[in-house]
This record gives C-alpha cells, structure tokens and sequence, in this order.
C-alpha cells in the first residue's frame, strides 16, 4: 500500500502541488491523469524519495529490502551496456542477486529475450522501457510507480506494456501507479484514477465511475448504420461506416439493441469523452 496526505511543493513562488492526498492499495493500479506540467512528475519524486516535500506525510507498506520502485520520464539505462550487464550493475548498487539466474529472471519476468548482448542503444522504447522495469523491480517492491511509461512507444509497444503491468498485478499483487495523460491507455489498465489539475487532485473514483461521469456521446461504427430511422431522435455526426451519437451511458445499451434489432452489424463502440468535464474541477 501507498499513500500520501495533503502534500505541498513550490519551486520559489511557483507552486507545483497544493493539499495532494492519493492512496492504493495492495493489488491495485492507480492511474494519476493529467496534462503536461500538472504536477504528476513532483508528486511521484516525492513519493519516490527523490524530493523532499514542503509539508505532508508518505506512507508506503511493504516487506523486503526495498518498499518501492519506479521510473521518472524515462528509464535512467546505461546506453553502452548491454541488458545483462545494465542489470548487473544496478543488482549491484541496490545489494541485489546479481548472479547469471537472477538476471535471466529478471529479464524473463519483463519479456525481454535472453539472447540480446548488443548495447541497449540499439532497443526500442518498448524494450527500454521493460528493462527500466526489470531494475525497478530489483530486490522484489512492494510498490512499483511509472511515469508516462506509455510516451513514445507505438501501438504493439503500449498493449506489450499493458499486459506486463496487468501481468504483475495478478501474479504479485503489487501495488502500481503509472501517471500518464493517454486517458485511453489507463481506462483499461486502472483500477482507480485520480485527475490532477494544476497541482490539485479535483476527482478520485473508480476507473469506470470517473469516465462514465465525463461520457456525454459514443462513436459506434458498423456498415449501414446511417440507414438506421430511429438515430434521427439523437444528435449525430456521421463519419463513413461510424457514427458519433450524444447518449447516456444508460441510452447506449438501448441504442446497440435496436441497431440488432434492424440487423446492423457493430464492429465497435466505443466512449467519447468530454475532457473540458474531466479535468474541470467543478464537476466531482
């Protein structure tokens, strides 16, 4: 479990964060939203031990050498060593198992292939972003915090990494927050999200509470569904074989039975949401 309570941080008379309190629990995925210069960053070096806060309390529970781990912006690799050696080197400096088992686990347990000896210049983002992960998770934390581990990387890298992060979940119940402004990416990753705006937590909910509460239209797509009669009672904007349709998330089910009903084929829907509601702190 992590946890922090009405922390304050100004750089001079800059204020970055203002009365911030977040927490989560063993097992779960806290997603921070918000945009750039919001404030994620400071909160997780705060959380990490890297700066100090000006007021407020971090709690972090968890057995073992080391109680948390993370990357900030970017995995911090040495670029002229190869995955082996990169993870050799921090097994080092945190009094890790460095011996050649405990690398080839440490290099399974994120998916990179063992039989890469090039320099980790030559990785992708994706496979830099896995090994920032494997040393993060060096000496087993309890918790695991990302920042923006999603930036940069293309669509087959995001579900990769996805996947590593349910993956650990489920079979450590590690505790993990990742911070990102991807709101996409985090829906189907999170348990939790907090939004943050200029230095303010303005909402924490469920994943699914938070989203439905900011969904005002749907994007459904299917071939012919611009021949559906019953659509004209709503405000829609067609786009080709889609079709963005203003309705409830209580409407949309309705909506979907009656397109099965006059034999039109879904091949998607998905939510549009309002992110001027999302990020607006007069709607909690």
């Amino acid at each position: 479990m992590i946890s922090c309570h009405q922390i304050h941080k100004s750089y001079d008379k800059v204020r970055a964060l203002h009365n911030v309190s977040i927490s989560c629990e063993k097992g779960e995925i806290l997603g921070l939203v918000g945009a750039n210069g919001a404030g994620k960053t400071t909160l997780f070096k705060i959380l990490l031990g890297l700066v100090t806060a000006d007021s407020g309390k971090v709690e972090i529970a968890g057995d073992g050498a080391k109680k948390i781990g993370g990357i900030i912006e970017k995995p911090a690799l040495y670029p002229y060593l190869n995955a082996h050696q990169n993870i050799r080197l921090f097994a080092k400096m945190q009094g890790a198992n460095f011996s050649q088992q405990a690398i080839e686990d440490s290099l399974v347990q994120v998916g990179l292939p063992l039989h890469r000896k090039d320099p980790v210049r030559n990785f992708s983002m994706g496979m830099k972003q896995r090994l920032g992960i494997a040393v993060a998770l060096l000496n087993n934390p309890s918790c695991l915090l990302l920042d923006e581990p999603f930036s940069g990387l293309d669509p087959l890298g995001i579900e990769a990494l996805k996947q590593l992060i349910l993956d650990l979940t489920q079979q450590t119940q590690m505790t993990i927050l990742i911070s990102s402004h991807i709101i996409d990416v985090l829906s189907t990753v999170c348990t939790k999200l907090s939004i943050i705006h200029d230095g303010e937590i303005i909402k924490t909910g469920s994943t699914s509470t938070i989203l439905e509460a900011c969904t005002k239209s749907y994007m459904i797509c299917g071939k012919d569904i611009n021949k559906a009669s019953f659509l004209s009672d709503y405000d829609t904007v067609s786009n080709g074989n889609c079709m963005t349709i203003e309705a409830s998330p209580s409407e949309i089910s309705e909506i979907i039975f009656k397109l099965s009903q006059e034999q039109i084929g879904i091949t998607s829907s998905r939510p549009v949401l309002d992110l001027q509601q999302l990020f607006n702190p007069e709607h909690k």
